[in-house]
This record gives structure tokens, sequence and C-alpha cells, in this order.
């Protein structure tokens, strides 16, 4: 049988299925299933082509930590040179813990609290994208307690529609997102005014899985009109934040490379002394890494079938939230009788599935498969509904192997819990 069209990361050898220099029917066995692997080989590959796709241009490269959080995943990332965008105490945490610098940390998000404030401003991170204006007077508090002046770019809400999923667009109208942008000039010269606020940026953020050049276009020539009348104020910016949120290829998407999305940026920022800010999530991560799940059962009622595995929603949520596809491969290639079946899981939910309709041979029971392109939103995501203990997370790295997070325990369930003593 002809090899299937696998992501970068594997490839079958001998009918098996392989992440770099490691069968993955090798972590099955001795790690169990489900398990998130990802591949270091293709993480730096990632990062260097979107890095380098920009070289024209003054940048920095901010990796989107909620795209994936792992320690390891996000020490790869700081040690080639990446900084990190965080929307949380908790993910600028994780980001220091992995050896990323301060000074090339953002904090992104609708609703930073004061104490979250008051931590980025001691580690002295590089700016804060502010979503309000109530949030840019609260951060002059917090920084005025420090006696200190704090970083801050203005988040506008371009509204461009980024030809994605509702659910993860930000940048039009009814999006909670950032500052209308007929509305953000007040705002800008109340930042300038402000004592301990340090106006630096202008930030615009449109979605997530973009598979098109043109809403990056069109949110630039919007943001960059603004620019020139804040200049003609003389409010001149540092840095010119355009987000992420460049897709991948989970299907028969098309998405551009970045070096194509870079070539029409740099054209629009030619001649102007401002660094542009990028902060790529899904594109770093998403073919990097993997689900491994286990058949559990087959089961046929009437015409309709069904694969059950042991991974569900729980473990990857992206079917169920967004109907997303994700491409099912076998660990073994073999031979027999094709099916069409919806892979599912044991969650106790109708909406718990992984895969709905695709043909293939029968899987057997105990036969391993992989979700696809299940780097970015998967882990991060997950949750133990069900009392379900969160899958591991393993690192390959050449003909080596290394589990970067222990699968949880059933003791994990219940960390942290109190029954109260009858009264």
């Amino acid at each position: 049988m002809k090899s299937l069209p696998v992501p970068p990361s594997l490839h079958y050898r001998q009918r098996q299925l392989w992440m770099e220099e490691v069968p993955l029917s090798r972590i099955m066995q001795d790690v169990g299933t489900p398990a998130y692997v990802y591949s270091r080989a293709r993480l730096l590959d990632n990062f260097h082509r979107f890095d380098d796709g920009f070289n024209a241009v003054n940048h920095k490269v901010l990796f989107a930590v909620k795209a994936n959080s792992n320690g390891a995943v996000l020490s790869v990332f700081a040690k080639a040179g990446a900084g990190a965008d965080i929307v949380s105490a908790g993910e600028l945490f994780r980001a220091r813990k992995a050896g990323v610098p301060a000074d090339r940390i953002v904090f992104s998000g609708v609703g930073k609290r004061p104490d979250e404030i008051r931590m980025a401003l001691e580690a002295g991170i590089l700016t804060f994208n502010v979503e309000s204006t109530e949030e840019l007077q609260a951060i002059d508090r917090v920084a005025a307690t420090l006696h200190k002046a704090a970083p801050v770019s203005i988040r506008v809400n371009p509204d461009v529609d980024a030809l994605t999923h509702d659910h993860i667009t930000t940048g039009k109208k009814e999006n909670k997102f950032g500052i209308p942008l007929e509305k953000a000039l007040p705002v800008f010269r109340l930042a300038a005014k402000l004592p301990r606020i340090n106006l630096i940026g202008v930030h615009a953020h449109i979605g997530s899985q973009i598979t098109s050049i043109r809403p990056y276009t069109a949110t630039l020539e919007r943001v960059l009109k603004l620019v020139d009348r804040l200049e003609s104020e003389g409010i001149v910016l540092r840095y010119l934040d355009i987000g992420g949120g460049l897709g991948v290829r989970y299907k028969d998407e098309t998405p551009p490379p970045p070096g194509e999305l870079a070539k029409e940026l740099v054209q629009a920022l030619r001649g102007r002394a401002i660094t542009l800010l990028l902060e790529p999530g899904r594109y770093l991560v998403a073919d990097a890494g993997i689900l491994l799940t286990k058949v559990l059962y087959r089961k046929s009622v009437g015409s309709k079938h069904f694969i059950i595995v042991d991974a569900a929603m729980n473990d990857l949520a992206r079917p169920a939230l967004y109907d997303a596809y994700h491409a099912v491969y076998p660990l073994h290639l073999k031979s027999g009788a094709t099916i069409t079946a919806d892979i599912v899981g044991p969650v106790c939910e109708s909406g718990d599935y992984l895969a709905r309709n695709r043909t293939m041979i029968l899987p057997g029971a105990g036969d391993g498969l992989i979700v696809a392109t299940a780097g970015a939103y998967g882990f991060v995501m997950g949750s133990q509904y069900n009392s379900r203990p969160r899958p591991p997370e393993v690192m390959v790295h050449g003909r080596q192997w290394t589990v970067v997070r222990d699968r949880e325990t059933l003791d994990d369930l219940v960390r942290g819990e109190h029954i109260p003593a009858e009264p």
C-alpha cells in the first residue's frame, strides 16, 4: 500500500509511523495512551521559517503562549530567540521559568487584574497591550504605587473580517477585543498624558487560522493611517504589533507562507522607523504535535459505524468546539476492508468526537491511531471532565524522546479538594 500523505513532522518507514527518528509505537508502548507528542525539529523549523521571512524589517517574534504553554516547548522557542505573547500571570510565570527574557514579553488580554499588572511591571516586560480606557487608568495607578513608568501599546479594533471561524475572529466590531479604530485617538492622547504611562506602540490582532493575506494588509493600511495621525500630533510610536493568526493546513487550506505575508507587510512599512511585533501561535506549533490514541472498541448501529478510542473531547476540544477537522492516521499500515466511521471518545457527551465520517481501513482493538496537527490549542484547552486525568506530553528530539509532562494520576484529580467535617 502506498504511504499516506502525513504532516511534515511524520513519515512512514517499514509501514510504521515515525516522528523524526522515533517510531511512535515505541512511545505508545512505553508511555501509553492518550498522549501528546511534539517534534522539536519541526518546532524549530517553523520558528526559523517565520522569523527569517521578516528579515527585511526590524521585528520581534513573540510566541503566543496560549497556543501551547508546555515549558519544554517554550524553552525551545526561547533558546531560538523568540519572545512571548501572554494573557495571564500564569503564562508570564511559565514564560519566565522557560527562559524567555522579560523584555521580550508582551501582555495582551481584555481583563488584566491589578495583581497581574503589578507582577508584569515588576518583571520588566516589553509592553502591555491595553484594551480599554479603564484598563489604561488601572495600569497607571499600579505603576504609581511602584514608582515606575508602564510601557503601553493601545490595541485597536480595525473592524476587519479575518475570514475565519466566528469563535476565533477578534478584529470585528462585535468582538470584545480592542478599541474601535474610530474611537482610538482620545485613548492615545490620554495615554500620552498620564504620568506613569510610557506610550510606545499600537496593537491590532484580528483572529486565528487566517489563510489569506488580504485581512492583514487591510488591517495594516487602517492602522498606519492612525500612526500617521498620531505622529502629526507629536505622538511617535516605536512598535507596531500586527498580532498573529497565520493559518496552517488541517485539511485542504492553502495559507500563505510567512515570506509571502512578510513581503506585503514590509512593502507597506518601507521607510518607517518602527519595529514590527508578531505574535504567531498556531503556525509555530500546530503541525509539530499529534495526539496519540488507541482503539478500544468498534461499534455499528445499522448503517452508522463508530471507532471508540481512549482519547476524548477533554483531551482535544477543537472538534467539539469548532467542528474542526483533524486528519487521523494509523500507527501501522495494513491491508483490509475499509469503513466509514466516526472516531469517538469515552466522554458522556454526544459531541465527544475527534473525527466524523472518515474512510479508513478498519482498525482492530488495541491499534494505535494519531490525530494530526494537534500541537496548537490541544493540551492547553484540555480538562478533567468526567474525572479523566489529563494525558502526558512527550518531546521527540532526533532518536530520543522525553516525557515533558507526566500523565496525571487519580490523586491529581482530587488534589486541593477538602471534604468538610460533619457539624
